[in-house]
């Protein structure tokens, strides 16, 4: 039986890899982490080597210059926002601040949701996707776990599917929390690498939604998910719970700097979606039309894909591993099968270096029968 390589419930872990495979962890092409393959932009980086003389120095407990520039570019008011130790952190903080007894989660979705919730005392109930509907759960079915639910995690784009709801579904979903006493947490993480006209968010729309908050990523976007940062956008009154929840200095002021720089990116974050938007629809023609498998449409930097039956995700990871190449397996999560996996979508000579891989350890593997 092949050993888990995600020890650690995520992928991207290049020591456990290293460790498995033999591997140096800087030779891996690394489709199980789902960040941006340009790099971080190369002004982070500049401006990261001038600022760092500011680690003698305590970061601002008030994140007060990165806040007010984030501020200024989501036009939203410094108050409606909180700068996070990565998104996680903000998903870690609505759990503690606002104490579901239960969390819902629509399945098959990121691991920490579930993960954070039984580490902080509540019970997760589940809904399911429907894998004939994209992995979209029934409306029946969604609206009775918030009816059951505290707190609902909901991903747009979801992890691992790439399913993005649509606007009209993601307020139906916000309207329903008054009626139901219910917060929902919208996860947007990997919005940032959407088609910018399919770009819907209900974070400027918040005074109608007092229950709902959003949080967001700049660690998958602008590659640097070594500095960790994300933050919360929610009415005054629910970010003031948060922020009482969190840990002192939790953002240190390396990610606080990158964060100022990155937001003056825009034309880094245009090539990055045009490069995505090219790369996924060439990996995911290739790869359902060459292998014959089975591609999920997603709108994110990642793909869900189906091994057929004659081999499974984790056999497919570890023959791919031994190449210096790594995978997601999605086996562990609920909702899906052995045969899942999901690959990042990257520059075109990583994603051939991919497919390459795939053909051969395929063709091996008939040859075999």
């Amino acid at each position: 039986m092949t050993a888990v390589l995600e020890v650690f419930g995520h992928g991207g872990d290049l020591v456990t890899a290293a460790e498995r495979f033999g591997v140096e962890v800087g030779q891996f092409v690394d489709f199980s982490a789902n960040i941006n393959p340009l790099g971080p932009p190369a002004r982070v980086l500049e401006g990261l080597r001038e600022v760092l003389p500011r680690v003698v120095h305590y970061p601002d407990p008030g994140h007060r210059s990165f806040r007010s520039a984030l501020a200024a570019k989501l036009n939203l008011p410094a108050s409606w926002l909180l700068p996070t130790n990565g998104a996680a952190e903000a998903m870690a903080l609505a759990i503690l601040a606002l104490k579901p007894q239960t969390v819902g989660i629509v399945t098959p979705c990121f691991s920490e949701y579930a993960q954070l919730s039984r580490q902080f005392g509540a019970r997760v109930l589940t809904c399911p996707g429907r894998e004939d509907r994209g992995f979209k759960p029934d409306e029946a079915e969604l609206y009775r776990l918030f009816e059951q639910a505290d707190l609902v995690f909901v991903g747009s784009p979801n992890n691992p599917t790439g399913l993005l709801y649509e606007p009209e579904e993601l307020l139906r979903m916000a309207g329903w929390t008054d009626r139901t006493d219910t917060h929902l947490v919208i996860d947007e993480a990997f919005l940032d690498f959407v088609a910018e006209e399919r770009q819907f968010t209900l974070a400027d729309q918040l005074s109608r939604f007092p229950r709902v908050l959003v949080m967001r990523s700049l660690t998958k976007m602008f590659a640097i998910p070594g500095l960790r940062l994300g933050y919360a956008v929610a009415v005054p009154a629910l970010i003031e719970r948060l922020r009482e929840k969190q840990v002192s200095w939790s953002v240190n002021s390396l990610a606080l700097a990158a964060g100022e720089l990155c937001l003056e990116e825009a034309d880094y974050e245009a090539k990055t979606r045009r490069l995505i938007a090219k790369e996924r629809s060439y990996l995911s023609g290739a790869i359902a039309q060459e292998l014959g498998w089975r591609v999920w449409p997603g709108e994110a930097n990642f793909l869900l894909v189906r091994c057929p039956a004659q081999i499974t995700a984790a056999e497919l990871q570890e023959l791919l591993g031994r190449r210096g190449i790594l995978i997601r397996s999605c086996a562990m999560y609920p909702g899906l099968t052995p045969g899942d996996f999901r690959i990042a979508v990257r520059t075109r000579p990583e994603n051939d270096r991919l497919l390459t891989a795939l053909r051969d350890v395929w063709r091996e593997r008939r040859e075999r029968r």
